[in-house]
């Protein structure tokens, strides 16, 4: 799948596309829903299918310190929506220049001359441009004018309910993974790269692999037991997921050990598969009762992934 960074790397051979726009965090079985049409309209009309998000997206541009946590990154969303079809990601920078251009701009500049749409699927409460201006309605208009159509998206349901990032992560924050895992059509997992920490948990007996996590917030907190997908293959592991009041400060990661392994794994990326919470993040008076604690943890972690 082509990746286009920025709008300034729109090339006139990327004119003409089946496009739609969004956060698509967590790309949940509504996105892929959304995903699917699209991918069968750009057969139809022989045109490329492509997916515009915003990096940073507009409520982290607008409200960074109030933003909701992301679900998924930028990396993890492109590998996500390759597997659906997807032959084009365009990663358009939100910045202060972008959230002032009208929307008549963001439709004659983006939409028909860079980009050449020829269908546009967008959700009905769809708003863009400075003040967000533009609507659905107007989108509607451009399309007659300039000859591309335009379809809303249907809401998907499970359990009677509208699937959406935000029920996700409230899902996850109350730890609810079977709801998340019948709305996300897979089990949560976060992917990272392992960096070098601080070699606490090694002193501790507990070495662990460390991903920064790269957000604000994190919409999981606590200790789960996990399964860990590694360059060396697949394994059981027990792993803290936020900040570490005990020996830290307030630096949202993953830190996860993983079960009968001891191989060097720094700068590669691993998969943290959620299986289920075992309890919430504790401060601890000593190391020696945070040790005592990690060993409970991974023994409950075993029984719990036997």
């Amino acid at each position: 799948m082509q990746l286009v960074r920025g709008l300034h790397n729109i090339q006139s051979a990327d004119h003409g596309c089946v496009l739609t726009i969004g956060n698509f965090d967590g790309v949940h079985l509504g996105h892929q829903q959304i995903i699917t049409t699209l991918v069968e309209r750009a057969k139809a009309l022989n045109c490329v299918a492509a997916v515009l998000v915003f990096e940073p997206q507009p409520q982290e541009f607008f409200a960074p310190n109030t933003a909701p946590a992301r679900l998924c990154r930028l990396r993890d969303k492109y590998n996500l929506l390759a597997k659906l079809g997807v032959q084009r990601l365009i990663c358009v920078n939100f910045n202060a220049k972008f959230a002032n251009q009208s929307a008549e701009y963001f439709i004659d500049n983006l939409l028909v001359k860079k980009l050449g749409v020829k269908h546009l699927i967008v959700g009905d409460d769809f708003h863009f441009g400075k003040n967000r201006s533009g609507d659905f309605s107007m989108l509607c208009r451009a399309g007659e004018k300039h000859g591309f159509a335009v379809t809303d998206t249907k809401s998907f349901k499970v359990l009677d309910a509208r699937i959406s990032s935000t029920a996700i992560r409230q899902a996850l924050e109350d730890d609810d993974l079977d709801t998340v895992k019948q709305m996300l059509g897979r089990e949560y997992a976060i992917i990272g790269r392992v960096f070098h920490g601080d070699k606490r948990g090694r002193q501790l007996g507990f070495p662990t692999a460390n991903v920064l996590l790269k957000r604000t917030v994190s919409p999981l907190n606590g200790v789960f037991a996990v399964m860990v997908k590694t360059l060396q293959g697949e394994f059981k592991g027990v792993a803290n997921i936020g900040a570490r009041p005990t020996v830290a400060g307030i630096r949202q990661q993953l830190e996860v050990h993983i079960f009968d392994f001891d191989n060097n794994i720094y700068g590669q990326n691993i998969e943290v598969t959620i299986k289920q919470k075992l309890r919430s993040v504790m401060k601890f008076e000593s190391l020696e009762a945070l040790t005592a604690q990690i060993h409970q943890d991974s023994e409950q972690a075993k029984r719990v992934l036997a």
